[in-house]
């Protein structure tokens, strides 16, 4: 713990504190109002934050919360790759490889800056954001038949983008020749670009303001008060070892034991099977940001994280399992994976503590890409959305509606206007689903229906809705709630209905209708009342 300086007192700390969090947020505007793709500017795939010299989370900025907790991993993950020695003033990193700090899929790109002062080192600022299409087999490069991690595309294994302020021109002419969109592309990349340099500049002014020493005492008393904030939090729930075995619609078994001491909170993924043929594999830091979402949720849910937040939390994985893959195992629909162990260590947790977790919620990202000529332009277009779902009923109140699954944070829809206007498609339709499932005392929150109608000559579809028809789990004695899948109403009459789809064919007058299931209820539907 570094020692605070004699003038930095709590006020000036406070201050220092407050500004990097502000800086943090002040990236995340100006990605979302420069960025070129809609996935980033509208529904807000994205994430920035801030890290000390060491890679160590300083702020959390905005975004998806399992996307801001990729950035401490990935500075962590350069500075290990190129040695603090070897960085200089001018050089930005780009990674995307979960080998080689990206942790999720090549789909996220991170953008990392060393920021310094006075010829020291000081902070990192970093963003990542899921940039529609990077290459590989499928257009969007997420395909559920992918075997390995080449056939997903374009590794970027923590490279420099910049070196000593200049630009590392081939390394931006890979990236352009290996995209489907290399406009957008460049638009996302020069945003970041742009969302990154912009935070240098407020930290190097912070840093003058009050000194280096004051600087560095703000980090460290805020990782402090966040680990006392987080060991409160954990004295108050009730110790023990808790387990759950939940077996997917594959045949295999996952199995999450966690124990709770009164200065631990230990997740133990060992005894799950090895690693995946197909792409739902996921990272050994990918996994432990899935037990960082629990521990916070239950720990400390009123507060922004940084790295003194997770200080009790231990994460076991056994290398060569889903949960710390090897180097060529596909991870395109890791998210799957992530939100399913989100859901099973929830699960474990809820049967002990109702009172302080909900019920089960839909558990998917729902993956939804499609892809084709815009009718209107002729140019080529590729959507890119997470879908809203419902969410578990708690003891005390009906399950929220139509939100985003578990990790995902402060994302939104795509609006119906944008989406016609870009992608050459028509929303026929989205309302709340009002399929039967979830009831209980308290009930779940109702999924949601969108449907487009194509208009296109030709596009594609791939979606990932889970592996198989899932429905989220009741507490309490409330029921399940009901299973996402996709319908494909072809225009020649005839339908199909799916969980999981690679480059589907769709034709002219298809309409595709995208279903997402309701919440668990909770407590005895018996004892429901309208009061």
């Amino acid at each position: 713990m570094a020692a605070p300086d004699a003038a930095a007192d709590p006020f000036t700390l406070a201050v220092i504190q407050s500004s990097i969090a502000a800086i943090g947020e002040e990236m995340f505007a100006a990605l979302r109002q420069t960025a070129m793709s809609a996935i980033i500017y509208e529904v807000l795939d994205m994430g920035t934050g801030i890290t000390d010299p060491d890679g160590r989370l300083a702020a959390s900025g905005c975004g998806i919360p399992t996307f801001v907790a990729v950035i401490d991993k990935a500075v962590a993950r350069v500075i290990a790759l190129h040695g603090t020695a070897a960085i200089r003033p001018g050089d930005l990193f780009v990674t995307n490889d979960p080998h080689f700090g990206g942790v999720t899929h090549l789909n996220d790109i991170v953008l990392l800056l060393p920021v310094f002062a006075d010829g020291h080192l000081v902070a990192w600022t970093g963003n990542i954001a899921h940039w529609p299409d990077i290459g590989g087999m499928v257009a969007g490069s997420m395909g559920a038949d992918a075997t390995d991690i080449w056939q997903e595309g374009l590794r970027l294994p923590a490279v420099r983008l910049f070196e000593a302020g200049r630009a590392v021109a081939p390394v931006f002419a890979i990236m352009r020749a290996n995209t489907r969109l290399p406009e957008a592309l460049e638009g996302d990349l020069w945003a970041g670009i742009a969302a990154l340099r912009l935070g240098e500049r407020r930290i190097v002014d912070l840093v003058r303001r009050y000194g280096r020493a004051a600087f560095a005492a703000a980090m460290a008393d805020a990782f402090d008060h966040s680990e006392q904030t987080s060991r409160a939090g954990l004295r108050h729930l009730p110790p023990g070892r808790h387990s759950l075995r939940d077996t997917g619609p594959d045949g295999q078994v996952w199995t999450v034991h966690v124990e709770i001491a009164p200065d631990r909170f230990t997740v133990d993924l060992a005894d799950c099977p090895d690693a995946a043929a197909t792409p739902y594999n996921l990272s050994r830091d990918g996994a432990v940001i899935a037990a960082q979402m629990i521990f916070k949720a239950l720990t400390d849910p009123g507060q922004t994280a940084n790295a003194g937040s997770f200080r009790p939390l231990t994460v076991i994985t056994r290398p060569g399992s889903i949960f710390d893959p090897p180097p060529h195992a596909p991870q395109g629909l890791y998210f799957e994976s992530r939100i399913r162990l989100i859901d099973l260590i929830w699960h474990c947790l809820a049967e002990a503590m109702p009172h302080l977790l909900p019920a089960g919620h839909f558990a998917s990202i729902c993956s939804t890409v499609l892809s084709g000529l815009n009718p209107d332009t002729g140019r080529r277009f590729t959507v890119v959305e997470p879908q809203v779902g419902g969410w578990g009923a708690t003891e005390a109140a009906d399950g929220i509606s139509a939100n985003f699954a578990a990790g995902h944070g402060e994302t939104f829809n795509c609006p119906a206007e944008i989406a016609e206007a870009r992608y050459g498609v028509l929303v026929g339709q989205r309302r709340l689903n009002d399929a039967p499932g979830g009831a209980g005392r308290f009930r779940g929150g109702r999924g949601a229906v969108t449907e487009w109608r194509i208009r296109a000559p030709e596009a594609f579809l791939s979606v990932a809705y889970g592996a198989a028809p899932r429905h989220p789990w009741g507490l309490a004695g409330g029921e399940a709630g009901s299973p996402n899948y996709v319908e494909v109403d072809r225009s020649d009459g005839g339908r199909e209905r799916f969980t999981v789809a690679t480059h589907l064919a769709l034709r002219q007058g298809d309409v595709v209708r995208l279903v997402t299931g309701t919440g668990g209820g909770h407590g005895d539907p018996a004892r429901r009342t309208l009061a």
